[in-house]
């Protein structure tokens, strides 16, 4: 099975490939989709959704494992992430991927065992699960793989 793992953000969007199977997991891609900062937010919108469609016809996957939003402080931030993890959904709908929402807190207890993880913790513990040589950077990176292996571990793709 193959999952694209998604850590959405308007200004940074972490995006990851892995391919599982019953006896392991393997990192195919990654990288970050970043929309201009002096686009328009429909604009923003527009190419998080033009670049999520791009990954999936190139990748092909199964699944679209996202992290879920989480409660602020500040509305309007809260509101945008929802507007982000939207264009994201849509593209993944509309190519027929399921979709799966995970919390963050959830994602980290997945993880590294603890719902309360830094970032730094959970790029640690990506890179040694996945028997990489070194930690990704940005975070944003290490939180979509994260995410795709929160996915895995729940077993959703049996």
């Amino acid at each position: 099975m193959r999952v694209l793992g998604v850590d959405p953000g308007i200004s940074i969007t972490g995006f990851s490939i892995l391919d599982t199977n019953s006896k392991s997991t393997k990192l195919v891609a990654y990288g970050t989709i970043r929309p201009k900062k002096k686009d328009t937010l429909p604009a923003r919108l527009k190419h998080l959704f033009e670049e999520v469609s791009k990954i999936i016809i190139d990748f092909k996957p199964d699944a679209l494992s996202i992290e879920d939003g989480f409660y602020s402080v500040n509305v309007k931030s809260a509101m945008v992430l929802g507007q982000a993890r939207g264009a994201i959904i849509i593209a993944a709908s509309i190519n027929d991927i399921s979709v799966s929402e995970y919390a963050p807190r959830k994602v980290k207890m997945s993880v590294c065992g603890s719902g309360s993880a830094t970032k730094e913790q959970v790029s640690y513990m990506v890179s040694r699960i996945l028997k990489l040589d070194s930690e990704l950077k940005p975070y944003d990176i290490s939180d979509s793989i994260a995410v795709g292996l929160c996915f895995i571990n729940q077993g959703r793709f049996k």
